[in-house]
């Protein structure tokens, strides 16, 4: 059994000790003292599939969970007391300005992928779950690919022929991230999630124009899956219950972008929104969970209410609603001792035993705002 599988086994084990033995009730109350009153957990999720064993041979797999596991999520949030609330009523009680009965559970999607509209949605529509989706307006109604995902089927499909690409053909940001790959010391997923917030749009598109060019060209070398919503679906979806808000113009991560992309980024996904679906966008996604004090400035200043990060921490009574905590959610998040489905350690997941006991290490998202001279980006 690899370090992975052991992992698995003791953090499972440890879940069935704490569940049966009712310490996670008692853990729940010591959180909800320390959260300063009701615990509001907010669930971030992005492609939500079918047929989870098959789609993960071909995509990056923190990025996916099957549409039965998501559902055995709500179900299991709801065994455990938890309301669903909306992220406007989960900032009202954060602030202070009205009371909740039960802890709250939250839903949000990240990136607007169709396969919300078609495998989330009619769950969430059927269990009276309120949820929000941050949408990139550039890639709605397009056939486009976000970066990560390309990149991802590229270096794939590059493995795959077993063709090691020319790094120094291309821009000299392209061997940090691929040399790793290559000789075996990263996995994919790993070393796109370490590249992605360290360097800006233009470089991913330089290395995958590079590596599409070596590859030779083709339809094949764009994922099959991964396509974002239309506009009439996000309409149907916004009709029935579903909020939206903005996640940048092309999911631009905005600390390492110049001031005016910043604003341009932010203020025009704003626009766009609000016109398509005439209701006010008001919440906002830091892609990559990144933002920063100029980040957060640009958005006050546009009329935002709230920003989330990816920071799997509490979130307290009187805390920021521009950072507020998120804990991303995929399908291996619930393997048990056995590799199957486990409530209990959903349960101590989602009511965060583990951060009470120090067992996890979340990352920060904030991140001081680089200065560059050129205002480039897309």
């Amino acid at each position: 059994m690899d370090r992975s599988g052991v992992r698995r086994v003791v953090k499972g084990a440890a879940a069935g000790l704490i569940h049966y033995s009712g310490l996670r009730k008692a853990m729940s109350s010591v959180r909800r003292s320390q959260a300063g009153g009701r615990r509001v957990m907010i669930a971030g999720y992005h492609r939500v599939v079918e047929d989870f064993t098959a789609e993960v041979q071909r995509s990056i797999p923190g990025t996916l969970i099957s549409k039965a596991t998501l559902r055995r999520h709500l179900e299991d949030a709801h065994a455990l007391g938890y309301d669903f609330a909306s992220l406007a009523d989960a900032v009202d009680v954060i602030a202070g300005r009205r009371t909740a009965k039960k802890d709250l559970f939250v839903v949000t999607f990240d990136d607007g992928y169709r396969e919300v509209y078609e495998h989330a949605y009619p769950i969430l529509k059927a269990m009276g779950v309120p949820s929000i989706i941050y949408l990139p307006t550039d890639f709605i109604g397009t056939k486009k690919r976000f970066n990560h995902d390309r990149l991802f089927h590229l270096i794939q499909t590059a493995t795959t022929r077993r063709f090691k690409p020319l790094y120094e053909a291309m821009t000299p940001a392209a061997a940090v991230l691929l040399g790793p790959i290559f000789a075996g010391l990263k996995t994919t997923a790993a070393a796109l999630d370490d590249f992605l917030g360290l360097y800006p749009t233009q470089t991913l598109t330089e290395i995958i124009d590079g590596l599409e060019a070596q590859l030779g060209g083709g339809a094949e070398l764009t994922p099959a899956l991964g396509e974002v919503s239309s506009w009439d679906e996000i309409r149907t979806m916004a009709r029935n219950g579903v909020n939206f808000g903005a996640h940048t113009l092309g999911h631009c991560v905005l600390t390492l972008e110049p001031e005016a992309e910043v604003d341009r980024q932010i203020s025009e996904s704003k626009r766009i929104i609000e016109h398509e679906l005439s209701q006010p966008c008001v919440d906002f996604a830091y892609c990559n969970g990144w933002y920063s004090e100029e980040v957060v400035r640009a958005l006050v200043r546009h009329g935002f209410r709230s920003g989330v990060t990816t920071e799997d921490l509490l979130n307290r009574r009187g805390g920021d609603p521009f950072t507020l905590k998120r804990k991303i959610l995929w399908e291996n998040f619930s393997l048990g001792m056995t590799g199957r489905y486990s409530s209990p350690l959903t349960g101590c997941h989602i009511d965060d035993v583990f951060g009470l006991l120090n067992l996890h290490h979340p990352v920060l998202g904030k991140r001081p705002q680089s200065v560059r001279a050129s205002p480039g980006g897309l």
